[in-house]
């Protein structure tokens, strides 16, 4: 009875991770409670990238956190570094927690402690970045489970991202690096809205498919 009850939720489309309660994440297996952002495969490049940006005994926010896999990722690379995450949903917290994970209740980057601000290497962030007219788009399955807010990132996709920027400049020391994913050709407005910022060496990666994936950039 209780195969056939998983094997209906899974044919009804519920995401997999949240009817077995856990997700591959690169070399990592990562809790996701029902309701939580399951992290993407594609996240894993963010990950490596943040890591050589973080240095042994550095110090890492991962904004958006959702079950708390960026922040996982960084911890077991470098266990020395201090790495704290934040998320404003209370189930995503639960379940970073659950994790392991320093996860802190708050919008974006608002939770950082005063003591923290101007001290962090890297601040990495998976945020919504969907445009809105473009959530039509994405497989029915994933908004007839999913919340929209795990999305929707505004009339280009780039609200957050925006607002990300401008919160981890006083967060960042000077010399740290921030990392966001993103897509489509974000980077273009991503990429001038970092430079009137003050921030330098923007630069953007992408798959083997050539698709953009993400951009870092750093705080001079």
């Amino acid at each position: 009875m209780r195969l056939a009850a998983l094997a209906n939720r899974r044919t009804a489309g519920e995401p997999l991770a949240w009817i077995t309660g856990r997700a591959a994440f690169g070399d990592l297996v990562v809790r996701v409670d029902s309701g939580v952002y399951v992290p993407r495969w594609q996240s894993t490049e963010l990950a490596r990238r943040a890591v050589s940006r973080l240095g042994a005994r550095g110090t890492a926010v991962d904004a958006c956190t959702g079950s708390g896999a960026l922040a996982m990722a960084l911890a077991r690379a470098l266990p020395d570094a201090l790495v704290m995450a934040t998320d404003r949903d209370r189930r995503a917290v639960a379940c970073a927690r659950a994790n392991g994970v320093d996860a802190r209740l708050g919008d974006l980057l608002a939770p950082v402690p005063a003591a923290r601000r101007g001290r962090v290497d890297v601040v990495v962030a998976v945020v919504p970045y969907v445009p809105t007219a473009a959530l039509a788009l994405l497989p029915a399955d994933t908004l007839r489970f999913e919340d929209p807010a795990h999305y929707d990132g505004g009339p280009d996709g780039t609200d957050l991202l925006r607002r990300l920027a401008a919160e981890a400049w006083p967060v960042l020391r000077p010399g740290g690096a921030l990392l966001v994913e993103l897509g489509g050709s974000q980077d273009r407005v991503l990429g001038p809205a970092l430079a009137r910022l003050g921030y330098e060496d923007i630069e953007t990666w992408r798959d083997e498919d050539g698709d953009l994936r993400g951009l870092e950039a750093v705080r001079p």
